[in-house]
């Protein structure tokens, strides 16, 4: 389970301890966030997990699961491949009538901004150790940002902050081992 341990270490040192979303920090310490591995390499098999994780996710307490990540290492590993799969998964959401209860964020080794260089740091805002997808609950979502100050500012704080940062420091702390 070697993904599993990769990705629940970048969620750690990354994604909290750069404060990227501060709002994981929470369920990450209180063991609410699912990591699921997905390792088909067919899209539909993607697409069944998906399912499966949205019904999972609806029938689970947020207090024991606050949201999932659902880690597919071995299909869509093309970015562009991965940004037409994002469509066919919202239609997921939408065909479910999950709109305004989950929601989908996405995360990709070569995650590119529209109008970015490849190599600009804001990119890693969305990037992975693999390609993943984040199921979100509307409703917790909405709470945390009821409870934060300027929560629109969050993405431009964090292109900020990477900015400030070499692409060998930001890798760096996907790659330090739990302590």
């Amino acid at each position: 389970m070697e993904y599993l341990k990769k990705t629940r270490e970048w969620v750690r040192n990354f994604v909290i301890a750069l404060n990227l979303c501060p709002f994981a920090a929470v369920p990450f310490r209180k063991d609410q966030i699912r990591i699921v591995l997905e390792e088909s390499r067919d899209p539909e098999e993607l697409a069944d997990t998906l399912l499966r994780e949205l019904d999972h996710l609806l029938r689970t307490d947020p207090k024991a699961v606050e949201t999932t990540l659902i880690v597919h290492p071995n299909v869509l590993t093309d970015f562009l491949d991965y940004n037409d799969f994002l469509g066919v998964a919202e239609d997921i959401l939408e065909e479910a009538g999950l709109n305004g209860i989950l929601q989908l964020a996405s995360f990709h080794p070569d995650y590119q901004f529209a109008g970015t260089p490849h190599d600009d740091p804001a990119n890693y805002t969305n990037r992975s150790p693999f390609p993943m997808l984040h199921l979100l609950r509307e409703e917790s979502i909405s709470k945390a940002v009821d409870n934060f100050p300027d929560p629109d500012r969050i993405p431009e704080v964090n292109v900020e902050r990477l900015r400030t940062m070499t692409i060998a420091q930001i890798r760096q702390c996907w790659t330090k081992q739990e302590q």
